[in-house]
């Protein structure tokens, strides 16, 4: 099963400059548990992003440049190439960022969506989700407290 996961908010940005727009404990705490164990797919200024690789997954990273080769990864040319090499019976994710993710929705079964309830200016942004073809199946809000700036909700999504 090939899974979308990301935090995008109410104007589907993700973030602008490389980060986050936002800080989120308990969104970083649920894409932990959710990707732990997993391939992960994302592209080059995604990884670039982390300050060092997140552990217990293997990371794909997608990227053109010919001579990038970061220790503990595999990379690829393509989203159809790191698809391939993931296996086929377990679920993988895809992380980011707004390219990979319009390259990735049409091989996606299913989108985690984290929805923060804000509009933010962004470089980034998330694809629009089909209604035609997507059906979301479960939602849990949770309102803003000491910890999370923003009210937010997290969205499952499954293809029709």
């Amino acid at each position: 099963m090939i899974i979308l996961i990301a935090a995008t908010s109410e104007n589907k940005a993700l973030g602008k400059n490389n980060e986050l727009a936002w800080h989120l404990p308990d969104d970083f705490k649920r894409f932990k548990e959710l990707t732990s164990g997993h391939h992960i797919i994302m592209g080059r200024k995604t990884f670039e992003s982390f300050p060092k690789p997140l552990p217990n997954r293997t990371h794909v990273v997608i990227s053109r440049q010919k001579n990038f080769n970061p220790e503990g990864c595999i990379v690829v040319n393509s989203i159809e190439d790191a698809i391939a090499i993931c296996p086929k019976n377990e679920a993988v994710f895809i992380i980011g960022g707004g390219e990979i993710y319009s390259l990735g929705i049409e091989f996606a079964d299913k989108i985690e969506l984290t929805l923060v309830h804000d509009t933010f200016e962004a470089d980034a942004f998330f694809p629009e989700i089909n209604p035609a073809e997507w059906n979301l199946v479960a939602t849990e809000f949770h309102p803003k407290d000491e910890k999370h700036l923003f009210d937010f909700s997290y969205q499952t999504y499954l293809r029709n």
